[in-house]
């Protein structure tokens, strides 16, 4: 006699998952409207059956006891919050933004999109804010890790996104890491490096910390220059220095695919002696015959690729450091075939969305300015309405602005800015100065203390949309569960539209990817449909590339003249300075079991592996502040403080010190400065000057089981 099985799931639906920027498929395995089994997707054309423990197990945050399923209101903070309905919501909501806009001006609200979110939810935020509020006062958190890629690789090569496909490292002979851990930041990718490395391509590191990348089974670096950090510049100008020096450049590429003149002036500005290994060497704390091997192996090739990270771009020179990168690679030749180009390793599951689809104050979606008319007018035609043809506000503009008493009401989908944006109690300063916050999220969160709104949000489990991964690919985000709360999350901002009084209505998300590529050429041929048929697609995707775009820059670059160009990159050191009163240079990462700040993760068993975050320290250092493991130690910079526990490291040289920011209570936001990339704002988290105390009180009762798991991390990497 059969039994049936109480577990055996009754349907299944493929989706992506919700985490990093790789963007794997898995297959939702669900028993009425619970989910009971995560599995990777075999035919996930990024991740081919693999995954992480992020996307494997920690999904149950959907469900979690902390949900908000209900709107809620408060006319002051210091209030409780009080449930509401859906409509109550809506309309106090509006009601509240047109006030602060007849009171204070059309620019007095603005709002922030979520690279959480769908494609068509960031870009139906975006058009909420232009089409609705009036003015281009929109940012998204894009902007706070990779705006410095596309500022870089647009000025260098034309487009700011990953010029290959993840599958193209496989034909790589030498492979280059900057500023990123793709072990642990993305771990299935790191996999298929790893592969790769074990076939013989070489590897070579550019990050102040030994990572896993540099070192751990199967992956072993062959140079690793353990720069100081906030030198990448001086670095990357160094290496390029030895090609320049030693001929090892592409003369036959150049003069075919880039502009000659400006090759001339770039060769003339990195090789002088001002960026020799010998004088650059000493500045970043690396030894110059390293710089010149990792200058030869890269130019060697003959397949040289690079991927770089957050260790990059968020520096004040982030968007030089990403021209860096498109200078050695147009120099080599190292663009246009399977194997080679320069490619991103962006952080969150959607941030290449946030970056294309128009949720920055400049630009519209494909990156096309709000100052151009036929633009705007392409826009207004679609949207109905006269659009602002000035650009608005980045985040900390904003903040800047509700200082001042300019700025006033704020409608944030997805995001934490008090957790995740750089100083943190100028934010919570600029949030008490404003009269209506709108949080649109799945939990209550460190910025929902100073809101005055709170809509549920919907997980990605939730809804219907696409996703567009770090390699350019866009791929079906499919409905799994019902939406606990009742409303898609592009439901609710489309209801919040109606309530202002603006008259738009789609039948299902596939109706606002429809309407965003009639609007976005890189993206013109993008629907459901489409990704439905062929699995997921690379934009560009059009009529010329109906299947997408593995492969970018085969025979020109996206230029005006369809060439490369070359930009001076002289190097200008961080204002962020260590001194006598702060000595150490604290640098911040991720760690393979927990996502971003943890609003999921943290939800989760996941925390198990990673219950808390800890300091990182020499042991010299240690020993000259009286420091034990496990000990908490208060870490103080010019910005503020926050309380970690230490923990003994070899992966950082002297003079560093390293934690992650997956934990509210670590608060390393508090201590990280205000300064930022020059072209775009973009925050400087990985150099601040801090100086580390003793507390001394109590460990609370969690420290020591957490910091031997510390310990116990660091002698596995160490092979202990």
């Amino acid at each position: 006699m059969n039994v049936p099985n109480p577990r055996k799931p009754e349907r299944e639906t493929i989706t992506i998952c919700a985490y990093c920027g790789v963007g794997c498929g898995f297959k939702a395995e669900t028993i009425g409207n619970q989910i009971v089994r995560m599995t990777p997707w075999k035919e996930g054309k990024a991740n081919h059956g693999h995954s992480c423990v992020k996307g494997r197990f920690a999904y149950d945050y959907w469900c979690h006891p902390d949900r908000i399923k209900t709107p809620m209101i408060r006319d002051s903070i210091e209030e409780p919050w009080r449930e509401v309905s859906w409509d109550e919501a809506f309309g106090h909501a509006a009601r509240e933004l047109r006030r602060i806009q007849s009171k204070y001006g059309r620019s007095s609200v603005g709002g922030v999109s979520s690279s959480r979110c769908t494609n068509e939810e960031i870009f139906l935020t975006q058009k909420f804010v232009r089409a609705v509020l009036g003015n281009n006062n929109i940012d998204n958190c894009a902007r706070i890790c990779h705006s410095p890629t596309q500022f870089g690789l647009s000025a260098t090569v034309g487009a700011g996104a990953a010029s290959q496909h993840f599958d193209s490292i496989l034909q790589a002979d030498v492979i280059m890491v900057v500023g990123a851990n793709p072990t642990e930041g993305h771990p299935v990718f790191g996999s298929m490096m790893k592969r790769r490395i074990r076939q013989g391509a070489k590897l070579i590191v550019i990050d102040p910390r030994r990572t896993e990348t540099v070192d751990s089974p199967h992956c072993r670096a062959d140079v690793h220059l353990a720069l100081r950090p906030g030198t990448n510049v001086a670095i990357l100008n160094s290496i390029a220095h030895v090609i320049v020096r030693e001929n090892r450049h592409d003369p036959e590429f150049i003069k075919s695919r880039c502009e000659w003149q400006e090759f001339e002036h770039w060769a003339e500005l990195v090789g002088s002696e001002e960026y020799s290994p010998d004088k650059i060497g000493p500045i970043a704390g690396v030894d110059p015959e390293d710089i010149r091997r990792a200058a030869r192996i890269y130019s060697t090739g003959p397949q040289s690729t690079i991927y770089y990270g957050l260790g990059v771009t968020e520096h004040s020179q982030g968007s030089t450091g990403v021209m860096c990168l498109g200078n050695l690679g147009l120099a080599c030749g190292m663009f246009g075939r399977e194997g080679v180009g320069v490619n991103p390793l962006r952080g969150q599951g959607n941030v290449q969305g946030g970056s294309c689809l128009g949720s920055w104050p400049h630009v519209f979606s494909g990156y096309r300015f709000v100052t151009d008319d036929a633009t705007r007018e392409s826009f207004e035609t679609e949207w109905g309405v006269e659009l602002d043809s000035e650009p608005g506000l980045r985040l900390p503009n904003m903040f800047d602005a509700a200082l001042t008493g300019h700025f006033k009401g704020m409608y944030i989908m997805g995001e934490d800015p008090v957790q995740s944006d750089p100083n943190q109690n100028h934010i919570i300063a600029a949030l008490r100065n404003m009269e209506c916050v709108i949080i649109h999220d799945l939990f209550l969160n460190e910025t929902s203390k100073f809101a005055h709104v709170f809509l549920p949000g919907s997980s990605s489990l939730e809804k219907d949309g696409t996703f567009t991964s770090a390699e350019r690919r866009i791929g079906r985000v499919r409905q799994v569960v019902e939406p606990l709360a009742g409303y898609q999350d592009w439901e609710v901002t489309v209801k919040l539209m109606n309530a202002m009084g603006y008259d738009v209505e789609y039948a299902h998300a596939g109706e606002v990817l429809d309407e965003l590529a009639r609007l976005t050429p890189a993206y013109a041929g993008a629907s459901f449909e489409l990704v439905d048929r062929v699995g997921s697609a690379q934009w560009p995707v059009n009529a010329t590339a109906p299947k997408g775009t593995e492969v970018l820059h085969t025979e020109q670059f996206p230029r005006a003249n369809g060439l490369g160009t070359f930009m001076l990159t002289g190097f200008v050191p961080t204002r962020e300075r260590v001194n006598e009163q702060y000595p150490l240079l604290l640098t911040t990462g991720r760690i393979l079991s927990q996502y971003n700040v943890g609003t999921q993760t943290r939800r989760t068993e996941n925390s198990q592996w990673h219950p808390e975050d800890v300091l990182e320290m020499s042991l010299g250092d240690m020993q000259a502040r009286g420091l034990r493991v496990g000990d908490s130690v208060t870490i103080t910079s010019r910005f503020g403080s926050t309380r970690l526990k230490v923990v003994e490291s070899a992966r950082v040289n002297p003079g560093v010190i390293y934690t992650t920011f997956h934990h509210a209570e670590s608060k390393a936001n508090a201590v990280t400065s205000d300064l930022s990339d020059w072209a775009t704002n973009c925050p400087e988290y990985k150099v601040t000057a801090v100086e580390v105390v003793k507390v001394r009180s109590p460990k609370p009762r969690h420290a020591e089981s957490s910091v031997k798991r510390a310990v116990h991390r660091e002698r596995e990497a160490e092979g202990v």
